[in-house]
């Protein structure tokens, strides 16, 4: 079964530590969602600010324009997975080789605009590719379903590459995503902003069942 990855997309200190609290109670893996205000119009908490539980597995997805900038944090706070966007400023095999040194995975994530043609001659360094079909820096994006094209052609060339979905997830296509190849569902909205987190949480995963 696919795995429900809950995203914590904040702007605060304060409000990182009560969504990090409710949601590594009913979470196993969570994806940390930050942005520069650069690459994403939106600013969001620093990463001086993350932590989570030692019982969490983290992903970090670095919506920056430089995450090379980032490198000696990023190792100090050795999560289990980077992702940075093919997009970014970064020379990204080299910046892979540097986490994959300390023991980190490395994912890559794609625009909708962007092919999966674009990605072909690095992808091999990486071992995650995030399809983003989401609104960039916020919560609230749509799921467009003709992305799904990018998963079965990535799939093709590299079948054993983890492939994860970002944006507009909810019961209603979660089960769709999941047919059509996708391994890791980042879910913000439809589990944070729901009146009871767990509950969403619970429903995704009885939907996949």
């Amino acid at each position: 079964m696919a795995t429900v990855c809950p995203a914590i997309l904040v702007e605060t200190s304060e409000d990182f530590d009560r969504q990090m609290a409710i949601t590594a109670k009913f979470a196993s893996r969570i994806q940390i969602d930050l942005t520069d205000g650069e690459f994403a119009k939106s600013k969001t908490v620093d990463l001086d600010d993350v932590w989570w539980p030692n019982n969490i597995t983290a992903d970090i997805h670095l919506m920056y324009q430089n995450p090379f900038d980032y490198l000696e944090k990023l190792l100090h706070l050795k999560p289990s997975m980077v992702i940075i966007h093919v997009e970014a400023m970064i020379h990204h095999m080299h910046f892979s080789a540097e986490l994959h040194k300390e023991g980190i995975s490395t994912g890559l994530a794609i625009l909708p605009e962007t092919p999966v043609t674009d990605i072909e001659q690095i992808i091999n360094s990486f071992d995650h590719l995030l399809i983003f079909s989401g609104n960039l820096g916020y919560y609230g994006g749509t799921t467009d379903l003709g992305l799904l094209g990018k998963v079965s052609e990535a799939k093709g060339h590299h079948p054993n590459l983890e492939i994860g979905w970002d944006g507009g997830i909810n019961n209603e296509n979660a089960r769709t995503l999941t047919d059509g190849g996708v391994d890791v569902l980042a879910v913000g909205g439809f589990i944070q902003k729901a009146e009871n987190p767990s509950e969403a949480y619970k429903l995704l995963l009885e939907t996949l069942a």
